[in-house]
């Protein structure tokens, strides 16, 4: 009988601890930062030709993930962009990086001479 109790206890002990691990790294978690640009194109073939290849280089190469690359948008209030870009990354560092390596500005000084940029970080909830 004393057994089946230290058993159980420890059974019992080890469920409470693992859960309180879970619980402490769940909240460890670093939520996913959203970069969303907002881009108005005013010269299309020289922006996709000139900005779009090595700015999405550079994006990509800092970690960076597309979940939106233009695609159809609809406004449900005010005047929507032309075009609108989003990629996620791990943490608000990684995508400062991606935004301030010296390809992602390079591009960014051929995009300037054809479209309009409103481009900003936001985080995400914990996944």
């Amino acid at each position: 009988m004393k057994t089946r109790f230290t058993v159980a206890l420890s059974v019992v002990a080890g469920i409470v601890l693992g859960a309180a691990a879970v619980q402490t790294l769940h909240a460890q978690a670093k939520p996913p930062v959203y970069v969303v640009g907002e881009i108005d194109v005013r010269e299309p073939e020289p922006y996709f030709k000139g900005y779009v290849p090595g700015a999405s280089k550079a994006v990509v190469d800092g970690g960076g993930k597309y979940v939106v690359r233009g695609g159809k948008s609809v406004s449900f209030y005010g005047e929507p962009p032309k075009l609108i870009a989003v990629m996620v990354f791990e943490s608000m560092e990684k995508a400062e990086a991606a935004f301030g390596s010296a390809a992602y500005k390079e591009a960014k000084a051929v995009g300037d001479k054809y479209a309009k940029f409103r481009v900003y970080a936001v985080e995400g909830l914990p996944q």
